[in-house]
């Protein structure tokens, strides 16, 4: 009897014991990636799966670093609160790098390249060139991005009535719908977002206008010698994407090959 005891306890103790480190190896290899919804970054399909470019690219890193992606959104414009709260624990979205991001925030290696345009509706594109003046129009973009900061600081955007909005979707919406006129976003977000096919055909990018430098899109980490060794992970898994062909299939998955800064065919 004693002995059924002892074996049934000791079954139990390793039962337990198996319990504990399953959930906390699954604790430690959690990535938590802040996003928000847009197409061809992050977004949902028909059945509402997560796809997207950056959605692929992510899975793809924590496949060949060993952790279990975990996607969550938030709010663009407190996306470093919600990085330094610890909420999250990255920002993988498109994410423009600038000299302030990079002061704060530690930034891996930049993959994509992309640039600031301006959208409105097809019907009006003629409106809009070099020559002409914005005074009058109105014109919205996503806050904290770097459509906002062209829209505050470019002598040619200037002259519109600007307002910040929470969401690159929503201010497609808006110059959808004809409550503004205009909005600064994203080329590469546009590429996927808006035109035949889309939910926003009756969109298009004035492409004869771009606002500010080329820029590099990255992936953001906290600062500081504890996430340190994480971003040399993904730094290597992503050299490792771009050598073999991986980053350069996912990208063109999505029609962005031509955006790459790193990766061959």
């Amino acid at each position: 009897m004693k002995k059924l005891v002892a074996l049934i306890l000791t079954i139990v103790t390793l039962m337990l014991c198996a319990c504990s480190l399953a959930s906390c190896k699954s604790s430690e290899e959690e990535l938590v990636i802040g996003i928000t919804y847009f197409a061809p970054m992050n977004y949902k399909d028909k059945d509402g799966k997560l796809i997207g470019f950056e959605t692929e690219f992510a899975e793809a890193v924590c496949k060949e670093i060993g952790m279990k992606p975990k996607f969550q959104e938030i709010d663009w414009e407190a996306k470093e609160t919600e990085l330094n709260g610890k909420t999250i624990d990255c920002i993988w979205n498109g994410m423009t790098i600038t000299t302030e991001r990079a002061e704060n925030m530690a930034i891996s290696t930049p993959y994509m390249k992309n640039k600031q345009v301006l959208v409105v509706k097809a019907e009006n594109l003629a409106q809009y060139t070099a020559d002409s003046d914005l005074t009058g129009k109105t014109l919205v973009a996503e806050k904290k991005s770097a459509g906002e900061t062209a829209a505050q600081t470019d002598e040619y955007l200037k002259k519109a009535t600007y307002t910040g909005v929470d969401k690159m979707a929503t201010a497609l919406m808006e110059v959808s719908s004809g409550t503004s006129d205009a909005c600064v976003i994203d080329y590469v977000t546009a590429l996927g977002s808006i035109g035949e096919g889309t939910d926003y055909e009756n969109l298009v990018v004035v492409e004869s206008l771009s606002f500010g430098e080329e820029e590099q899109y990255g992936i953001a980490f906290r600062k500081g010698e504890a996430d340190a060794e994480l971003v040399k992970k993904v730094n290597d898994a992503i050299a490792k994407l771009a050598e073999d062909g991986t980053l350069y299939a996912i990208a063109e998955k999505y029609n962005l090959e031509d955006y790459l800064l790193i990766g061959k065919k």
